[in-house]
């Protein structure tokens, strides 16, 4: 088992080896299937999935979510607040799709990489978590702080950005903290959600950006 801990702001984040390790050692720790797993009995929690399927999503997601440093319990959290029917064929009135209500012309250009079928439950969240991951590597570079970090990712995954934000957009970022703090109870183990979401997401942003300034030092 890989050990990960790292001190942010005087508390430990742990469990979420993820968080340092790279993509290929993380997927292969006993934490990731015991992730999975978890994952999977809040999915089944919800009533919504069978077993089958919870298993299936929970691969992907789980997967998906150390590939792109995105604590799982966030992948769920938007998922349900978009989709809480969890419904593969979802479709938004502006056209978002999927159980990430994924809006397709915007990501085109990933269709290669993840697949076109974009209501493929498979596909639909290696883009959404693809998404979530972008937007929280922008976040941190606008703003300061663990809170900052992971509301701002929010604001920018529902669009809610100047010039093009709808109605009552700024709600978003409390309405998947509920949902993770209301569905993510096996994922986040008893952690609340500072210590489950917004600290891991702040870490691993805050080490990517000291990495990539010791790279350039280096260079």
């Amino acid at each position: 088992v890989i050990a990960i801990s790292s001190s942010v702001g005087g508390a430990e984040v742990s469990r979420a080896p993820w968080l340092h390790a790279p993509v290929e050692v993380a997927l292969k720790t006993p934490q990731f299937l015991l992730d999975r797993e978890l994952f999977a009995m809040d999915l089944l929690r919800t009533g919504k999935v069978t077993q089958t399927r919870a298993r299936a999503l929970a691969d992907v997601a789980v997967r998906e979510a150390y590939t792109r440093k995105v604590p799982p319990a966030l992948v769920l959290g938007v998922m349900l607040t978009e989709n809480d029917e969890l419904k593969s064929s979802a479709r938004s009135k502006v056209g978002a799709v999927g159980l990430m209500q994924v809006a397709p012309r915007p990501w085109q250009s990933l269709g290669r990489k993840f697949g076109t079928n974009v209501h493929t439950d498979s596909t639909n969240l290696k883009y959404g978590i693809f998404i979530l991951g972008w937007v929280a590597e922008k976040a941190a570079k606008l703003v300061d702080g663990q809170n900052e970090t992971w509301r701002k990712a929010l604001l920018r995954y529902n669009g809610c950005v100047r010039g093009t934000f709808t109605r009552n957009c700024h709600q978003y970022p409390d309405q998947v903290r509920r949902q993770v703090q209301q569905a993510a109870r096996a994922t986040c183990r008893g952690d609340d959600f500072e210590h489950c979401v917004a600290m891991p997401m702040w870490a691993s942003r805050r080490d990517s950006a000291s990495a990539d300034t010791v790279g350039a030092q280096d260079r």
